[in-house]
């Protein structure tokens, strides 16, 4: 009896083992969110269950983490991550409506229109309408995706164009993601529990696999750059891989504009303007650029006004520093120009010191996404693969934590349903954000303990 508890205790203490567990777990919490079907229907029981899988997310990582690595482990997060996705991908995105946002365009386009030219409530674009129409949001300001955001749009429309089979290019770019880091952890002696932080992260999974954001486009482009630059430029680089590197970020920037940010650091990290090489990459990166362009190319004189509109129009949602800047001020423009000093400064930074690409982007979208004027849940999964890189950085269970809290900011739909008002409310913009900056304080205090030097503590 005591052998036979003892290999049961053994059997429970295999790292496998938990991360079985731990899938069945997630995975009913998901199907739960599948049968509720319409998720803004029922937001407060997807709020509880975003929370639920959040906690069990965390007892998951630190269990996988603490526990002897298993040659298993890797295949079972493999496994979960492809599973949890495919138990939502069928849902009809509810809890946002950016997708048939996507789908407009890309029709617009099919019917050979420049989608950054024509307000979808353009009265020429009538007949093209259908019952998606009245579901997408902004139909008073031309697009604002940057082109090969449209470019897949048009492309998606032509071969899936229902709401879910729209999901399908940001499903496999989310999923791109997870081999990158698979692929890299694997390289480079890399732990399961670092894969299973982006691939059994909720808010990741629910963003992209129920809602078909595509944001992952942006990360699966931005991650392809960070290794085969952090894989090759510390050595030495062949223009070939410098050529792909750039084309990679490109893509990234050409797909969602936060990853443009680190362009600096790349050139200095590429050897330009002094690297034959550096120049090579840097035309493979303005020739993708220039290729995205092309088709909208009559549209960018008025693309300034566009944002300009767009930004007077839709800020602080949701967001933070931006929120607090705007309110000790009294001005919007001020917290606006101030977020763009910071992270300017940061990147020039961050390219002046030549950082390890990785880290300075684990830096750079942190600081993004405090200082942006909207805060929407979805942005926050563009900070949990660079986690992976640094799971035991200062900041790296505060933002995981604030990647669940944003659960809550789903609680804007409640009103939005009852009264058409789109307003977050402060309390849960608190209760978001403030265990978020008191834990983050809480681990630099820590980091900068007694005897402990300022250098040291930046590092770790």
């Amino acid at each position: 009896m005591t052998s036979f508890l003892n290999r049961l205790r053994a059997l429970a203490e295999t790292q496998a083992v938990v991360a079985l567990v731990g899938l069945a777990l997630l995975e009913a919490i998901f199907a739960f969110l599948h049968r509720l079907g319409d998720l803004k229907l029922y937001v407060v029981e997807t709020i509880a269950a975003g929370l639920a899988a959040g906690l069990l997310y965390f007892i998951l990582l630190f269990a996988l983490e603490h526990l002897r690595e298993s040659r298993a482990t890797l295949w079972v997060v493999l496994a979960g991550a492809l599973l949890f996705r495919l138990t939502l991908v069928s849902l009809v995105p509810t809890l946002s409506t950016d997708i048939f946002r996507y789908r407009w365009e890309g029709r617009v386009q099919a019917a050979g229109w420049n989608p950054y030219l024509v307000r979808p409530d353009d009265p020429r674009l009538i007949p093209l309408r259908d019952a998606g129409w009245r579901l997408m949001p902004g139909p008073e300001v031309p697009a604002m995706y940057p082109p090969l955001t449209e470019l897949v749009n048009r492309l998606t429309w032509r071969v899936l164009p229902g709401p879910v089979g729209f999901k399908l290019p940001f499903l496999m770019a989310d999923l791109l993601v997870v081999a990158i880091l698979a692929g890299w952890l694997r390289a480079t002696g890399g732990r399961a529990f670092q894969l299973a932080i982006y691939a059994w992260n909720p808010l990741v999974i629910v963003e992209f696999a129920a809602s078909g954001h595509n944001d992952a486009l942006a990360l699966a482009g931005l991650l392809a750059a960070i290794v085969i630059i952090r894989r090759e430029l510390n050595v030495s680089t062949t223009a070939a891989r410098a050529s792909a590197s750039s084309a990679f970020l490109a893509a990234g920037a050409m797909t969602k504009a936060f990853p443009a940010v680190l362009i600096p650091l790349w050139l200095r990290r590429a050897g330009w303007p002094r690297s034959r090489n550096g120049w090579i990459a840097l035309g493979a990166g303005s020739a993708l650029t220039a290729a995205c362009i092309w088709p909208y190319r009559s549209a960018w004189p008025g693309i300034l006004d566009v944002m300009a509109y767009y930004q007077s129009r839709w800020q602080n949602y949701n967001a933070s520093l931006y929120a607090l800047l705007a309110w000790f001020s009294g001005s919007p423009d001020l917290a606006w120009g101030a977020g763009i000093g910071v992270v300017a400064g940061l990147a020039l930074r961050a390219a002046a010191r030549r950082m390890d690409l990785a880290r300075a982007a684990y830096l750079l979208t942190g600081a993004t996404l405090l200082f942006a004027p909207n805060g929407y849940s979805w942005y926050f999964t563009w900070i949990v693969p660079f986690i992976c890189f640094f799971p035991r950085s200062r900041a790296a269970s505060a933002w995981l934590l604030l990647t669940i809290l944003q659960f809550l900011s789903y609680n804007v739909l409640i009103d939005f349903q009852a009264r058409g008002r789109w307003h977050f409310d402060p309390f849960y913009q608190w209760l978001t954000y403030a265990p978020f900056y008191a834990l983050l304080l809480l681990q630099l205090l820590r980091a900068r303990g007694p005897g402990l030097p300022a250098v040291e503590a930046t590092n770790a």
